[in-house]
């Protein structure tokens, strides 16, 4: 590992031991000093969220979108201190689960679970969940540039038992999965250039990812969506959504679980992270 790369490790675990160190309260006051900071002088890719925003809700008004930007800061920082901070960042919070038995009754046909969500709300929570849930719950990745923090990243996901598989990986690793009954975890809502399906988010065009529909076409595993939104301070409600669409026509399946993403952000609009190119390949 370069000595860049063990910095950011080491780096990563003091601010673990110190977030620990903080009670629930003065990490929040930290997460919202930590979203001034960024929103006002530290503006990455605000411009970008800003514009997202002006594109999913034109009738909003300029200080409604300001409003929903500017906590959409303080929700992911408030975030990213409690992921660097597991497991201690966890010891309080409360869970109330939607559509528990659709998971059951589906592990129960033994042909696993293709689970699908997208960068809203709380996902990382969410996967803490469904490793302590499920026997086999494998989350596909991306591999950081940055060894030290992706191994940092891996470790504090796989505390609770989520497994991972990487996207260069093997196809059978995914498979193999589905195969023992287990969960495969995709997160679908990136920008996914022309080799993506288009289909329609917030009125608009969006490439996505045709992994989850493959998956379900190739395999027979059910597609579920799975959402984790915070409710109140350390109160979280989870979500399971069964994709009732059984055929075999990408489009209309990723069309599916997209639409309930969109709708589920139209209830929290700042706990989806706008901060993503999600329009940048245009449909010609």
């Amino acid at each position: 590992m370069k000595p860049l790369h063990q910095l950011t490790y080491l780096s990563l675990l003091f601010l673990n031991k110190l977030i620990c160190s903080l009670s629930k309260r003065r990490r929040y006051k930290l997460s919202i000093y930590i979203s001034k900071l960024f929103f006002n002088l530290i503006p990455i890719r605000k411009n970008i969220a800003k514009k997202n925003i002006q594109k999913a809700f034109p009738e909003w008004t300029e200080n409604k979108i300001n409003l929903v930007l500017k906590n959409s800061y303080n929700f992911f920082c408030y975030n990213l201190i409690q992921f660097i901070g597991f497991p201690k960042t966890l010891e309080q919070v409360k869970f109330i689960v939607k559509g528990k038995n659709i998971i059951d009754r589906y592990l129960q046909n033994g042909n696993g679970i293709i689970m699908v969500t997208g960068h809203y709300g709380a996902w990382e929570i969410l996967g803490k969940w469904l490793g302590e849930y499920a026997k086999l719950f494998t989350g596909i990745a991306f591999k950081q540039k940055n060894l030290g923090a992706h191994h940092f990243f891996i470790e504090q996901r796989e505390y609770f038992g989520t497994k991972h598989i990487f996207t260069r990986e093997p196809l059978e690793k995914m498979y193999n999965v589905l195969k023992k009954n287990g969960i495969l975890g995709i997160v679908s809502d990136q920008d996914a250039g022309k080799k993506g399906i288009f289909v329609d988010f917030f009125k608009t065009p969006a490439s996505t990812a045709k992994g989850a529909a493959l998956f379900h076409i190739n395999r027979g595993s059910p597609i579920v969506v799975a959402v984790c939104m915070r409710t109140g301070f350390d109160r979280y409600r989870i979500e399971f959504i069964p994709i009732e669409n059984n055929g075999k026509n990408i489009q209309s399946i990723t069309q599916s679980y997209t639409k309930i993403l969109e709708e589920y952000i139209k209830i929290y609009p700042e706990q989806y992270f706008w901060f993503h190119r999600r329009w940048k390949t245009n449909l010609k």
